[in-house]
């Protein structure tokens, strides 16, 4: 099986869910568990993704200078500092610790 066929075979999976998930009546969506399962669960999934690309490296675990970079970026976030002032501050930080190591 070659690349293509597998971004198809990838693409058409991604085309039926989405056509399942249209199929879901509005009065299932609106129960409020459901609701609130969904809000946890995007949340947590965002919040694993960043923790695999964060201290992830194949199959062990790394700690280099992302670690502090996000720590910085998430302190700034709860001071509800910019986006725009977020990312760079972090990579001045990610920067200067490797720089210094």
């Amino acid at each position: 099986m070659t690349t293509w066929n597998i971004i198809l075979l990838g693409s058409i999976a991604v085309l039926a869910l989405k056509a399942v998930g249209w199929l879901v009546p509005p009065k299932a969506l609106d129960h409020p568990v459901v609701a609130r399962t969904s809000d946890l669960l995007t949340a947590a999934l965002l919040a694993a993704l960043i923790c695999v690309q964060t201290f992830g490296a194949g199959e062990s675990l790394h700690l280099d200078a992302r670690l502090p970079a996000v720590a910085i970026a998430a302190g700034l976030y709860a001071l509800r500092v910019p986006f725009i002032v977020v990312v760079p501050a972090a990579a001045v930080v990610a920067a200067l610790i490797r720089l210094l190591t």
